[in-house]
């Protein structure tokens, strides 16, 4: 069944998404005004308010997106066949992340560093999703430690500092550097198994 075509409602609200993401990564939540966001869409500032109460409310709406995108590909990720071992899903789970997060640079730098910027309620949300993309890379260590194939001492700090590779590339990435998301997602899946003892 094909899927319904978008309204201009839709059109307009995903235009002012991506008109703020890029506002954001280039003046921080803080630094930006609804004027500029506006103006980024080719709106006016009224126009926001149809669509999105506040400012807050955009910056909710990219990280919550943003971290749901990000845990079904860790999930499918994660899961890569019946027969893979939990290396091989370890692996393709930083590979995917890294890759991810080389290629959405900009948003990802917007949803893991400007957390402190949304509600308690809408925090406490991206919490939720950020625990169960934890929980997911979590088991496939835990696998590998029950399989004999990862030594690792202290399974939470191992499933922070796989998790850190990719979240810190946002800080890093460079569209018209050396490396291309490609690149760096093979190298996150190596280190991913090097942190773990594979």
């Amino acid at each position: 069944m094909s899927a319904l075509p978008e309204t201009r409602g839709d059109l307009t609200r995903a235009r002012l998404i991506e008109a703020a993401v890029r506002a954001f990564g280039a003046k921080g939540f803080h630094g930006t005004t609804t004027r500029d966001i506006a103006a980024a869409a080719g709106m006016s500032p009224a126009a926001v308010y149809v669509h999105h109460r506040s400012k807050e409310e955009l910056l909710h709406v990219i990280s919550r997106d943003g971290h749901r995108t990000t845990l079904d590909l860790v999930r499918r990720a994660g899961a890569a066949g019946s027969a893979a071992t939990p290396s091989e899903r370890l692996a393709a789970i930083a590979r995917e992340f890294g890759r991810h997060h080389a290629q959405g640079h900009t948003w990802a730098r917007i949803v893991n560093y400007e957390l402190e910027a949304l509600s308690p309620d809408h925090r406490e949300e991206i919490r939720a999703l950020r625990i169960a993309i934890e929980q997911e890379v979590r088991a496939v260590i835990e696998d590998g430690i029950a399989s004999g194939e990862f030594d690792v001492p202290e399974v939470s700090m191992a499933t922070t500092a796989v998790l850190s590779l990719g979240i810190d590339i946002a800080r890093w990435y460079r569209d018209d550097g050396r490396w291309t998301p490609d690149d760096v997602g093979d190298h996150m899946a190596v280190l991913a198994l090097r942190i773990v003892g594979a």
